[in-house]
């Protein structure tokens, strides 16, 4: 399994995480906006938009392979700094919430590409329905998921949580914090 070049060329990636309908994907656009850095959007929205039916357990090595090639591809593009909506993080957690199971080699290919920072959007601001959205009901089941996920990959994570201003100024903190630590 090949490793996803981390931290070459002074490049920094920055993932947001966390169970559906946390502002992963509006925070995300808006983080890339304010630092100029590039945003990387979730793979798996447009796949099952595709595929117009639900997503089945074969479908998780195409969405994995989609994702990596999607991060790749604004990675090798990026100057400094690299905003990802989710990541294969996302994946392990929703193939062992669906189908109790992950095949190995995206578990391995997770944390081989961890990133430099999680932050890890809390499910404290109003839940959504969406054509992709099913588990309002299980919020704080998925999300427990996502909480255990990060800690066991090992990278620094930051958790946003408040209104959507204070969930922004949060991860700028955090972002700053890290670039601080990282200086060009």
């Amino acid at each position: 399994m090949e490793a996803l070049a981390h931290g070459g060329d002074g490049v920094i990636r920055v993932v947001l995480t966390g169970s559906e309908s946390t502002g992963k994907t509006t925070l995300a656009a808006r983080l890339a906006a304010h630092y100029g850095g590039e945003l990387v959007p979730e793979f798996v929205r447009e796949y099952a938009a595709r595929k117009r039916a639900p997503i089945d357990f074969a479908d998780h090595g195409p969405i994995a392979r989609g994702q990596m090639a999607l991060e790749d591809e604004h990675i090798a593009r990026a100057t400094r700094l690299v905003v990802q909506d989710v990541d294969l993080l996302s994946t392990v957690v929703y193939c062992d919430h669906y189908f109790g199971r992950c095949p190995a080699w995206i578990a391995e290919a997770a944390a081989l590409r961890r990133p430099d920072l999680y932050l890890l959007c809390e499910i404290d601001v109003p839940w959504v329905a969406d054509d992709v959205r099913d588990r309002g009901h299980m919020r704080e089941e998925v999300q427990g998921m996502f909480r255990a996920a990060v800690v066991a990959y090992g990278s620094p994570v930051a958790v946003i949580t408040g209104d959507w201003d204070e969930r922004f100024q949060r991860a700028v903190d955090a972002i700053d914090a890290l670039l601080l630590a990282r200086p060009e």
